[in-house]
C-alpha cells in the first residue's frame, strides 16, 4: 500500500492522476480518471490552416486510465471507493464536508 500511495503520481501526465490535500485536516483524496474521458477525444497539433488535429501522441498522454490499470482498490488499502460522473472535486469537496462534520472539524 506505501508504495503504491508513493509512486500514485508518478507519470501523472499519461495517467491522469491526482491527489487533493485538505491542508487544515491532513486527508488525501486520490483521484484517477478512467477511460473514456468523453471531454478528450483526440491529442495532438492543431493545424492553424484547417483547425483540425493532426499528428497524434496516442495512448501515452490520454490523461486517462484503463479501467484494468487502476490502483485505487481495496487490496492497496483505499477503503471508500466511489466511482463517478462529473466533477470529481465536486464530490470530494461533499465527502470532505461530511468527514469535517463527523470528526468535529466544522
Amino acid at each position: 500500500m506505501t508504495d503504491v500511495r508513493k509512486d500514485f503520481l508518478v507519470n501523472r501526465e499519461e495517467t491522469g492522476r491526482e491527489v487533493v490535500f485538505y491542508p487544515e485536516t491532513g486527508k488525501k483524496y486520490y483521484i484517477e480518471y478512467i477511460e473514456p474521458r468523453s471531454w478528450r477525444t483526440s491529442w495532438g497539433d492543431i493545424d492553424p490552416a484547417s483547425k483540425t488535429v493532426t499528428g497524434s501522441y496516442g495512448d501515452k498522454y490520454r490523461g486517462a486510465i484503463k479501467s484494468e490499470e487502476s490502483v485505487i482498490t481495496k487490496e492497496n488499502g483505499f477503503d471508500e471507493i466511489i466511482e463517478g460522473e462529473g466533477s470529481p472535486y465536486h464530490t470530494i469537496n461533499q465527502m470532505h464536508d461530511k468527514w469535517k462534520k463527523e470528526n468535529g472539524y466544522a
